[in-house]
């Protein structure tokens, strides 16, 4: 790797290993030496030593060509992080489980979106090259060759390790040739019964064109002879139905749990579906499709409409992988090449099970508590625990800013709290509120439609555009329509991801208002399972930027600066980035100076740039980086200071959380934006600046235990691969989540 041309051994290293600021200095001449006469001094003989002042000078750091990691490679080094998880003998047994079925999962959507993407571009001739400078087509051959090693030690993990051991605890996915005759007639009832009447044999030959393959379907490739025909093979497809079971139960009790993937429970029957007919051989295939949407917002009058036309389309994207099970014999695999022209990169030999996201059923159907990951109650947050006489979250905010930090506090005792207590007070005059994912029945809905029912003013921002929540969200925005809500969908061209709500209560003569703003989605269900911190407020300050930052959303504002926040696409990224480069002016100055970023991404190439410049400066910088990260840490002459770590655990890890300083002046920040083009530069976001002094505080805590020697985590090297730290994890060491679940959860009992 090409790097500056000051090597790291021109540089002096300060009492805490870290490299000292480079400056220039103009050097004092030693006593005596540098001697002159004050010019009005009357008497010459005296002599005046003087030394210059040391200028500092911002040096100039040449930055190298390949400073950039590959994005795409960068993501599936994290489901490999994830991989790490499920093959983790410390792992609780359906834990591993349900890691393999989530690498499954991730893995859908990456080549449902990074993939297709890459593929379209590619097609469409444009000459689009990621941060590292790779070509199109240089990035999908080394996406392929590493989703085919990552496969193979997903379907090794599973086999050898996770399947033997689920076997041994009384959990077992059997075969036909497992089950006895009672079992063997119970299955044979259930397929008459539930499977057989949804199936659809479907022939191929000149009369039956090849029938269209829906995306993450599975598939049973079915090979017939005729024995009254001397001609050749016959071809069928059969799709296995969605509307069953994935794994039909043969038991579930308090001995044993015995699962039977029901395309083998298709197969076995096969001879029901084709009377008359010989079976030659049957496989399992699979076909993942191009899922991004096209909308011209600029174009279409009626978003809505819109987007439902191209999600009717969805299904129908040209396909961008083929999974066939390992033992598909030649010919058959090359009809489906053919058929479903896809090439031979497209494919994916698959060892074993096809499609381990179904281990989610096996994970939710065994009630073995002692297989799973310890149970916890998340605690309400000790500023909202009502005591003997209960209070208002209106009356607890005007003493002090909350910041909860979820799953460790109770979504719905804060957030949930808040927008249901907004909702039923006679005193609030609007609610607004931005929606970007939501559950199934949401409280926050109901909560929204009562208050509309009641006469107050609600505005609600539904982002209908967000990725695989379309369908949902657009639901969402005509039953909050016809609750007497206003909807609006956002600004055109650009996705609203910021998560905002701004509660206005008449308070006497006045009128106050109450804010949260988080780093998370307003969804009760993935608040159990996913890390973020949110921030309720009656500050007026702040009161006033998200009542600014609503009337962008829902007028024709144009405004761009803000008292406490930053709002993306204009203020993000310049703001960060003036902040990293006062850290890396108090360091050429001689101070510490610290950067302290917890992000999903870190893709964005002018942010980067910073970060290695404010490094150079000798600002100590620290990435807690879950997913991507195209950054290089620790390259001598561009990066020493830089340190990024990965952790990933039993939550998913989504804050974003942003401090500068080292000292107890240090700004901290919050928000709901990655370091990715997306979200700088084709989002509303924003993130918030936190000044509760114990607010600060539990940010800062969480920030350096997350970058402790003892934490347990992935680190990234400099040539782009992950080290487990501590590498042997017999040495002692922590788990951030169950320290944190620990110390929340125990000040709350």
């Amino acid at each position: 790797m090409h790097t500056s041309p000051r090597t790291p051994e021109s540089r002096r290293r300060g009492p805490n290993g870290r490299f000292l600021p480079r400056t220039t200095l103009t050097e004092p001449a030693p006593v005596g030496e540098n001697v002159v006469a004050a010019p009005d001094d009357p008497t010459p003989t005296e002599q005046v030593v003087t030394t210059e002042t040391p200028t500092i000078e911002r040096p100039d750091l040449e930055l190298p060509e390949d400073r950039f990691l590959n994005r795409e490679l960068s993501w599936l080094d994290f489901n490999a992080r994830v991989l790490t998880l499920a093959e983790d003998p410390e792992t609780p047994l359906l834990e591993r489980a349900k890691f393999l079925a989530i690498f499954s999962s991730n893995l859908d959507e990456f080549y449902m979106v990074r993939v297709a993407g890459l593929k379209r571009r590619l097609n469409a001739g444009l000459p689009m090259r990621g941060g590292d400078r790779s070509s199109l087509r240089n990035q999908l051959e080394m996406i392929s060759q590493r989703t085919a090693d990552l496969v193979t030690r997903h379907s090794a993990c599973f086999s050898d390790e996770v399947r033997p051991k689920l076997r041994a605890e009384g959990i077992e996915i059997v075969k036909w040739a497992d089950l006895d005759d009672g079992e063997r007639e119970r299955q044979r009832t259930y397929f008459r019964e539930q499977v057989f009447p949804v199936l659809t044999p479907l022939a191929v030959d000149p009369a039956h064109p090849f029938p269209y393959i829906s995306n993450r379907s599975l598939n049973l490739a079915v090979v017939l002879k005729d024995p009254d025909d001397a001609g050749g093979e016959l071809f069928a497809r059969i799709k296995v139905p969605n509307n069953v079971p994935r794994f039909v139960t043969v038991q579930n009790d308090s001995r044993a749990a015995r699962f039977l993937p029901v395309e083998e429970l298709i197969a076995v029957h096969l001879d029901q579906l084709f009377p008359g007919m010989e079976l030659q051989e049957w496989h399992v295939f699979r076909v993942t499709r191009n899922a991004e949407l096209e909308v011209d917002e600029d174009r279409d009058e009626d978003l809505l409409q819109a987007l439902e036309r191209e999600l009717a389309q969805r299904r129908f994207g040209p396909p961008v992988r083929l999974e066939v099970a390992a033992s598909i014999s030649d010919h058959v695999l090359d009809l489906l090449v053919r058929e479903l022209d896809v090439t031979g990169a497209d494919v994916q030999r698959v060892p074993g099970l096809l499609d381990m996201s179904a281990l989610w059923q096996v994970f939710g159907e065994c009630d073995r508590d002692d297989l799973k990951d310890r149970p916890f109650v998340p605690a309400t947050h000790p500023q909202l625990a009502d005591g003997e006489v209960p209070r208002s979250v209106f009356n607890r905010l005007r003493e002090s800013d909350i910041l909860v930090h979820h799953p460790y506090h109770s979504f719905s005792t804060s957030v949930q709290r808040f927008i249901e207590q907004a909702a039923a007070d006679p005193d609030v005059l609007a609610i607004k509120q931005t929606l970007y994912r939501t559950s199934g029945d949401s409280p926050i809905v109901d909560a929204l439609v009562d208050a509309a029912a009641a006469g107050k003013q609600v505005v609600v921002l539904v982002e209908v555009k967000a990725r695989f929540d379309e369908v949902a969200n657009i639901a969402w925005a005509r039953t909050l329509e016809r609750a007497g809500c206003h909807v609006v969908y956002g600004l055109v061209g650009l996705k609203t991801h910021c998560k905002t709500a701004l509660v206005v209560r008449q308070e006497g003569n006045q009128i106050r208002r109450y804010c949260h703003i988080g780093t998370g989605n307003y969804h009760p269900k993935t608040a159990r399972l996913y890390e973020d911190f949110g921030m309720l407020t009656a500050d007026p300050e702040v009161g006033a930027d998200v009542t600014d930052l609503f009337n962008v959303l829902t007028g024709y504002s144009r405004q761009r600066s803000y008292r406490r926040l930053l709002v993306a696409p204009h203020g993000v990224r310049a703001g960060l980035i003036e902040r990293i480069e006062e850290q890396a002016r108090i360091a050429r100055e001689g101070g510490d100076a610290l950067v302290q970023i917890k992000v999903n991404s870190l893709v964005d190439e002018e942010t980067i740039d910073a970060l290695y410049q404010a490094s150079y400066d000798g600002v100590q910088i620290d990435l807690i980086i879950r997913g991507m990260c195209a950054l290089r840490p620790g390259v001598p002459g561009l990066s020493e200071n830089i340190r990024v770590r990965s952790i990933v655990g039993r939550f998913l890890e989504h804050s974003r959380v942003f401090r500068f300083g080292a000292g107890d002046d240090a700004e901290y920040w919050i928000g709901s934006a990655d370091m990715m083009h997306r979200n700088l530069d084709r989002r509303v976001e924003a993130l918030v600046r936190v000044t509760l002094p114990t607010a600060r505080e539990e940010l800062r805590y969480v920030l350096d235990l997350s970058m402790s020697d003892g934490t347990e985590g992935f680190d990234l090297a400099g040539d782009g691969t992950w080290h487990r730290h501590p590498a042997n994890l017999t040495e002692p060491h922590l788990h951030l989540q169950e320290a944190l679940l620990r110390r929340v959860i125990g000040k709350a009992s």
